[in-house]
């Protein structure tokens, strides 16, 4: 097994590549499908459970690849300089020269919204045979309108007016920027009002104690899921995060089934 720890560059329609940090492993354990994961807004690819799914895959001696959006962890630039278009790109860029043969994508919150955006992605260019199954944990879809403008006070539609950003308090650490810019881009990549066949299994991770991604958003995705493998597990304790031990056991089970399914 050899890890790979480096630099890609990312062509923008601009002209001007950009770098971001990726890690992929390489395995050659025979029919297994490879891992491919997507972080969370803010989060990165040495998060607790993106290295869970590491070690989990290194004892499974199963390919995995991870890397950090522009604006997060160790990839160059500043969060409040991009969008869900930059992230999206960076994310079907880094799957298709990255990673070969079939792949599980897990995506966490944002992740599972660039997860479901990459798999229409792949089926509409035909690529979708790359898709062994989608894991969504807590997943944002449509977040910039529906987490965030819509659930706004005036004070913040005002400040995103006048400012062109919003800094929103954090359970987490230092308030988040949310720019103008990232949510009138993010009305580019909307799935509300349309079904979605993302052409593999899905299995959806939810706490139904989620302050910042409800129950009830994770449930209204699985309507707009044209795919008949759809399930979601609903942990009645957990919040949002879902990295506590016992979150993390459910979270490699589901990865297990599809790894060792043939």
């Amino acid at each position: 097994m050899t890890i790979h720890r480096q630099t890609l560059e990312v062509a923008t329609e601009g002209g001007i590549a950009r770098k971001i940090a990726y890690i992929a492993t390489n395995a050659h354990k025979a029919g297994f499908p490879g891992l491919f994961w997507l972080s969370g807004f803010k989060s990165d690819m040495a998060s607790t459970k993106a290295s869970i799914i590491a070690d989990w895959a290194r004892d499974w001696e199963t390919a995995y690849t991870r890397f950090d959006y522009s604006g997060h962890g160790v990839s160059d630039g500043d969060i409040e300089d991009f969008t869900i278009g930059d992230w999206l790109l960076e994310a079907e860029t880094v799957f298709l020269e990255k990673t070969g043969g079939p792949q599980i994508v897990i995506g966490s919150s944002m992740g599972g919204w660039l997860a479901l955006l990459l798999a229409r992605s792949l089926v509409l260019s035909g690529a979708g045979d790359r898709l062994k199954a989608l894991i969504l944990i807590a997943p944002a879809w449509d977040m910039t309108e529906e987490l965030m403008w819509k659930k706004f006070t005036p004070e913040a539609h005002a400040a995103l007016e006048r400012d062109g950003v919003y800094y929103q308090p954090s359970e987490y650490g230092e308030p988040y920027a949310l720019t103008r810019a990232l949510i009138e881009e993010g009305r580019n990549h909307l799935l509300a009002g349309r079904r979605l066949d993302p052409g593999c299994p899905v299995r959806i991770l939810q706490g139904l104690r989620d302050p910042d991604v409800p129950w009830q958003h994770a449930v209204a995705l699985m309507e707009l899921l044209e795919a008949e493998d759809v399930h979601m597990t609903l942990i009645k304790d957990a919040e949002h995060r879902l990295s506590r031990d016992s979150d993390l056991e459910v979270l490699k089970g589901m990865v297990e089934k599809f790894v060792v399914q043939r």
